[in-house]
Order: structure tokens, then C-alpha cells, then sequence
């Protein structure tokens, strides 16, 4: 039954896309605020983290891994960029289910607040406009909005064996602006292979059936699938555990001035890093993501609690961009009666 449910889901998903295409294009970089990334661990590593992804935030980056938690883990990540204009947030929950499964829900918003709008009030009856008989700006008026885009992941995962996992999800898109609004629905599928010791193995199909945007103003956008590829290898050494990661972005939107590398409209953009673990209590990393910042990192392992921070520089690659700071927390419930049951 649960079989036949699952493939009922993925038909509908189909057949939505397919009904929905005529006379719609692909958006480049429609999807771009989902690609920011979440979570200090996978962000210090340069966004390299398709691979060993195996905590709650799986759901975003390879939703195979969110199998490997035992136990609830919640997760929450804010960030502000541009000197506060923007605010990116995240938020998400995971949940054992059985002997092998995993479910989770995560959320993001990326957006900017509180934007003063004066098109409505340029020049009032008296010919004043936004300004008082002094000649002075008179707040009372210009109205605010804001300017948002969110999604949410559904996430459903299995653990096939102890060295191969699989996940899908099942995400919804809305994006808020003055001048319109779209709603999507996209559909990611991954999965996580260990071939030998200490060696993985991921990839993630995001956007797998080409996610569509639906704007109230008729225009429609489609997102192209962006294949993520990635390996990991644990080395035991100096009291801890190195873990070198490398990742790949397959995308086919023809990025070809904005990615690292192209052949016609394929691009391939890269990301690396390097984690030193030690013994479980203290993690420093060090990585370089696929937009040219080089990420530095640092996580402390608390009962129950997982703190991680990760300081982002652009000035290698473009002073016009300020730093960012990035700060996530995890929390595990790690008690017996939240366990994952055994059968």
C-alpha cells in the first residue's frame, strides 16, 4: 500500500509538469535563493556536503541521508547580508520512523523587510508629494511591504543497508513581491553510497521533473534540474577524523559566464572542503564554494546540542560583496524513549 501510494505521488507530480509546460520557458536562476545553502557544518565546508549529509538538514542538502539520525533533531540557521538588508532563515525537523526510514520538514525564507514604497504617494493633491510644507520628508506617507521567497521540503528517506541510503522530496515554492506573486511545487530525489570503508559516495536531483513557477501576473518560469554530485573519504588521524569533501553542480540553464566551467549550455560548478573532528567534541573546517568565497568554520559538540558557526569572505573574488557570518544550532533528543525503535 505504501508502494502503490508513493508511486501515485510521483505520477501526479508528472503529469502536473507536463500539463502545465505549454508555452513556458526556463527561468535562469528562478531557484537561485534555494541554492544559498543551510547549516554552519555544510556551509564551513564550502557547500561540499551531498556526500556525508546525515543529520536533519539532509532534508535540504541530499534527503538519503536524513536515514542515518536515531533520534528527533531540530535545526535553526539565520543569516543577514548586505549590512542587514537581508535576512535568510531556516528551520527544520526530522523524525526516525521504524527500523530504516526518516521523514522531516524544512523551511526557508530568504527576504527584505520593511522597503519603503512611495510610488503611490510621488505627489499628493496639494502637489506636495512626500514632503511637508518644510520641504521635509513626511513619513506618514510612505507605506512599507515586503519582499520574500519561501519553500518547504517535505522529506521522506530510507536506509536501504548499512551502505546505501535513499530520499526523496517534495517541495512548494512561493515567491512575494509588489509587483506579483508565484507558487511552485519541485520534487528532488537522492542517494548515498558507501562502496568501501570510509568512502561515500551522493548525489541529489534537484528539480527533477523541471520545477514550474506560476505567477499571478501570467507569467511562468520553469526550473531546470541541477544534478549534485559529491564524495567524501574519512582518514583517522591526530587524535580525530579528516574528512576531505569534493562536489560538483551539473546544471543546464546555460550558465556559461557564471559558472566555473561550461560545455554549451552544461555547467559545472565546484565545491571543496576539509573537517578535522576531534574525538566528537571540537570540529575547525575549511572550504570553497561554487560562487568564489572561501568559508572557515568551527563546531563544538554539546550534549544533545551541536553549535555551528562559519565566516564567509568574498574579498578573494569581489570586494563588492561584504563577509557573512553564518550561525546554526542543532539539538538532538537523545533519550530512549525518542530513540529509533529496532525490529
Amino acid at each position: 500500500m505504501k508502494k502503490m501510494s508513493f508511486v501515485i505521488i510521483i505520477t501526479l507530480i508528472f503529469l502536473y509538469s507536463a500539463t502545465t509546460l505549454c508555452g513556458t520557458g526556463i527561468g535562469k536562476y528562478a531557484s537561485e535563493f534555494m541554492a544559498i545553502g543551510v547549516g554552519g557544518r555544510a556551509l564551513g565546508l564550502g557547500g561540499a556536503y551531498t556526500a556525508i549529509a546525515n543529520d536533519v538538514t539532509a532534508g535540504y542538502w541530499n534527503p538519503a541521508g536524513l536515514s542515518k539520525i536515531n533520534y528527533p533533531q531540530l535545526s535553526l540557521m539565520h543569516s543577514e547580508q548586505f549590512g542587514s538588508l537581508v535576512n535568510y532563515d531556516y528551520a527544520a525537523a526530522a523524525f526516525p520512523v521504524g527500523s530504516n526510514s526518516s521523514v522531516g520538514v524544512s523551511v526557508i525564507r530568504l527576504g527584505v523587510d520593511a522597503i519603503p514604497d512611495t510610488r503611490g504617494a510621488l505627489i499628493d493633491e496639494d502637489g506636495d508629494g512626500i514632503f511637508d510644507d518644510n520641504e521635509r520628508l513626511d513619513k506618514s506617507k510612505i507605506s512599507y511591504f515586503n519582499t520574500a521567497d519561501w519553500a518547504v521540503y517535505f522529506t521522506y528517506s530510507k536506509k536501504h543497508s548499512n551502505s546505501l541510503s535513499y530520499g526523496a522530496n517534495i517541495k512548494l515554492i512561493r515567491r512575494d513581491m509588489s509587483v506579483g506573486s508565484a507558487t511552485g511545487i519541485g520534487f528532488d530525489v537522492g542517494i548515498q553510497f558507501s562502496p568501501y570503508e570510509n568512502f561515500f559516495v551522493g548525489a541529489n536531483l534537484q528539480d527533477a521533473t523541471t520545477t514550474f513557477l506560476a505567477w499571478n501576473t501570467g507569467t511562468n518560469e520553469l526550473i531546470s534540474p541541477t544534478l549534485k554530485l559529491g564524495s567524501a573519504y574519512l582518514i583517522e588521524a591526530l587524535g580525530g577524523k579528516f574528512i576531505p569533501v569534493f562536489d560538483v553542480d551539473i546544471r543546464f540553464e546555460n550558465r556559461r559566464y557564471a559558472s566555473n566551467v561550461n560545455l554549451g549550455p552544461v555547467s559545472f560548478d565546484m565545491h571543496t572542503g576539509l573537517e578535522f573532528d576531534l574525538k566528537n567534541i571540537a570540529a575547525l573546517r575549511i572550504g570553497y564554494s561554487d560562487i568564489g568565497t572561501a568559508n572557515f568554520g568551527a563546531g563544538i559538540h554539546l550534549p544533545k546540542f551541536d553549535i555551528d558557526y562559519t565566516f564567509a569572505t568574498s574579498k578573494l573574488t569581489d570586494e563588492r560583496f561584504d563577509n557573512t557570518h553564518r550561525v546554526s544550532i542543532t539539538f538532538t533528543f537523545e533519550s530512549d524513549q525518542f530513540a529509533r525503535r529496532t525490529e
